[in-house]
Parts: C-alpha cells; sequence; structure tokens
C-alpha cells in the first residue's frame, strides 16, 4: 500500500511540474498582461493542487490540512486572476491583437435624472 502512495505522488510531482513549467513558460512567452494572466492562474492553480496530493500521498499525515489548502486554491486562484485582469484593464493597460474588446463599450454612464458635473473652464 504504501508503494501506491509513492506511485501516486511520483505521478502528481511529475504532472505538477509539468504544469507549473508550463505556466512559467506562458509567462515569458506570451505578449500581454491578460494573456500572461490566463497562463499562469490557470495552470497554477492545477500545478499548485497536483503538487499538494503528491505532498499527501508520499506523508499521509495532514489529509484535512490539505483538503482546506486545495479548497482555498481552487477558489481563490481564479478570483485572484480575475481581480489583477481587472485592475490592469482599468489602467488602461492595451490588449495586444483584440479581436474584440467587449469592456470598451460598457462604460458607465450616469443615469439621464442627474445632472451633470459641469466642466472646468480652460485658463486663458
Amino acid at each position: 500500500m504504501k508503494d501506491l502512495g509513492y506511485l501516486i505522488a511520483t505521478v502528481a510531482i511529475l504532472i505538477g511540474t509539468f504544469f507549473s513549467i508550463v505556466g512559467i513558460i506562458g509567462l515569458v512567452r506570451l505578449p500581454d498582461v491578460y494573456s500572461r494572466m490566463h497562463a499562469t492562474g490557470k495552470v497554477s492553480t492545477f500545478g499548485v493542487v497536483l503538487l499538494t496530493l503528491a505532498a499527501v500521498f508520499a506523508t499521509p499525515l495532514a489529509w484535512s490540512k490539505a483538503l482546506v489548502l486545495i479548497v482555498l486554491l481552487i477558489l481563490a486562484g481564479p478570483v485572484v486572476s480575475h481581480a489583477i485582469s481587472s485592475a490592469s484593464y482599468r489602467l488602461g493597460i492595451p490588449l495586444k491583437q483584440a479581436a474584440r474588446d467587449d469592456l470598451s463599450s460598457k462604460r458607465i454612464q450616469p443615469p439621464a435624472n442627474q445632472p451633470q458635473p459641469a466642466q472646468a473652464e480652460p485658463a486663458e
């Protein structure tokens, strides 16, 4: 039974390391922030979860802690990637070769019944 645990841990280490290397290559090779966030956000979650599973199968003492960590990683990883990408878009970092930009037409407009803020007159 112990050999099966080590075999599962070895396979999980190999696959987790592969995902991590793919994420690093995506971070280096992709052209803009948004593509890089996609590569690192998806791949890092899978890589870290598999490496955590490998640690649990190699030393099966902390299943409960590992399950809590895996759940938090799966929940927080996409949220963090989305927050960073949203902040990048709001800062005005351009998309490289964008086919379409769905957010550009959805600017927040003030309601029609509220007065528009007064524009400052340029000083002469």
